[in-house]
């Protein structure tokens, strides 16, 4: 039985695989090293600390970079015999600055133990990327984009573009696929495939108590994509007398038996409702719900009482 948070304390911003009957989730570790923590399951239920991947210095160089800056949201995929991790290292980062400075970064590994490739410069166009690799063999690279004009920091949409895993570089044109909900805020990208559409998952409202998953699809790539008709996906944003909560950013695993499973991450405030700031004292820790799919080709959560569930004691941890 799966017990939320699955990852209690400082496991945010989570990116699930499967490879066979093993279950990987890579989560953020900002501005500590080493870089990255990935854990790994047979139930998604029971968790241990299988590595952190970016140990060396050549790999991630944290000198001089601020508070809360590091890495941001890596994802982890797996594909053509490796794993793929792509994250985010973001050097200039402050509530009142006039941009982010990141920059995205690829390893590969055939192993999740390691050892992990040195990285391979994507961009710095924006922070949160992912990697989806498609069923044709081609890869393609997503994340989120700044928009200047439109005033300080603001958030312009999700941009698609080729990866050549020969040449090692991005490739092709640049693409603004969406462009986000009235929700506004729109990151965490990660795409999938399923009956011929592409699912676009994001991330939406900020990364407070307004925070939600948002889900889009296309038959094509490249868009035009439908907002689900019952967006979000997940939020606590109206419930906020539930133990869990600012729940958001998430990635979607499949198991054997063909179920589907989202995995966000999620945070526990000590103060009651009423309380003017609501600390989480832990940080926001990783969580995960049970989906099903409706005839009309959307899933939607299995605990449809409950947006985000919270079972009485934390998971018994794997030795």
């Amino acid at each position: 039985m799966i017990r939320n948070p699955v990852l209690p304390g400082f496991n945010p911003d989570p990116s699930v695989v499967r490879v066979g009957e093993d279950y990987y989730v890579a989560t953020s570790t900002f501005e500590w090293f080493p870089g990255v923590q990935i854990h790994h399951s047979r139930d998604l239920a029971h968790w241990r600390l299988a590595g952190r991947p970016l140990a060396r210095r050549s790999q991630l160089d944290l000198l001089g970079n601020p508070d809360s800056g590091g890495v941001w949201a890596p994802c982890l995929s797996y594909a053509d015999g490796r794993f793929w991790l792509v994250y985010t290292d973001v050097k200039t980062w402050a509530p009142e600055a006039p941009f982010k400075d990141t920059h995205n970064y690829l390893v590969t590994a055939e192993r999740v133990e390691g050892p992990w490739s040195e990285p391979v410069y994507l961009n710095s166009s924006g922070f949160d990327p992912s990697l989806f690799h498609d069923d044709d063999g081609r890869k393609w690279l997503l994340n989120m984009v700044w928009d200047h004009r439109k005033g300080r920091n603001a958030f312009a949409g999700i941009l698609l573009q080729e990866y050549d895993p020969v040449r090692q570089e991005l490739v092709g044109p640049v693409r603004n696929i969406f462009r986000g909900t009235c929700l506004g805020v729109t990151e965490g990208p990660h795409l999938y495939k399923r009956g011929g559409w592409y699912y676009l998952l994001t991330a939406e409202g900020g990364t407070s108590y307004e925070h939600a998953v948002t889900l889009a699809r296309s038959r094509s790539i490249f868009g035009p994509y439908e907002v689900h008709p019952a967006n979000p996906l997940l939020t606590a944003r109206d419930h906020p007398e539930l133990p869990l909560q600012k729940a958001g950013h998430a990635s979607l695993v499949e198991t054997p038996a063909g179920e589907w499973y989202m995995v966000h991450l999620t945070g526990r405030p000590l103060d009651p409702p009423t309380a003017p700031l609501r600390r989480c004292n832990l940080g926001r820790e990783t969580a995960v719900q049970k989906l099903e799919w409706a005839p009309d080709g959307w899933p939607r959560r299995a605990a449809r009482d409950r947006p985000v569930r919270e079972l009485p004691r934390l998971p018994r941890r794997l030795k």
